[in-house]
């Protein structure tokens, strides 16, 4: 089965969400949902936003990017998460992938990281990726160590102390994996 954008569906709740390739007119929305991720510290590596040159290269140029969107009661429609997917690194080995993941605070708990991570996954081996890893899981971020395990992927090991916290203390992070191969 083709994955084919946009995506439709329904979140735990019932909310209906769409899942779209960002482009240009995204750009602006995903910024500031960025900003209030990067403001928590507890998912992401940045100490401070990044400038648009910086972001554009995190989120955009060399990646795929998928934007969810979902409309209020009004009718106007929001963004409330996000994922990027690229090669984790060149030539030889770019047959595995790496992705980021963004959830707005007020849609956690709902499904929609499920969602994007499944979504992820046959996104990622329908462009011929064999596997994914993730470099740098903060190891106290607990829901997201869960949704990755729920989704299928295994800690490989553990960098100790490798993030600095807001607080100045350090928190280890975990490298996750899996195969694509056979799924």
């Amino acid at each position: 089965m083709s994955l084919t954008f946009p995506v439709d569906a329904k979140l735990k709740d019932g909310s209906p969400v769409q899942l779209v390739l960002a482009d240009n007119q995204d750009i602006e929305l995903l910024r500031d949902l960025y900003r209030v991720i990067v403001e928590e510290g507890t998912s992401y590596p940045h100490d401070r936003f990044p400038e648009q040159d910086a972001f554009m290269d995190y989120w955009f140029r060399g990646k795929s990017t998928v934007a969810a969107y979902v409309p209020d009661r009004a009718g106007a429609v929001g963004m409330v998460g996000a994922f990027y997917l690229k090669a984790n690194w060149p030539e030889r080995a770019k047959q595995v992938a790496n992705a980021g993941f963004i959830v707005a605070p007020d849609w956690r708990n709902k499904g929609l990281g499920w969602l994007l991570g499944a979504t992820m996954l046959a996104y990622a081996k329908q462009l011929g990726y064999r596997s994914v890893i993730f470099n740098l899981v903060f190891s106290e971020n607990v829901a997201a160590r869960h949704l990755w395990d729920k989704l299928g992927f295994k800690e490989l090991g553990v960098i100790p102390g490798a993030v600095r916290k807001n607080d100045g203390t350090f928190q280890d992070s975990i490298i996750m994996f899996r195969s694509l191969l056979g799924s």
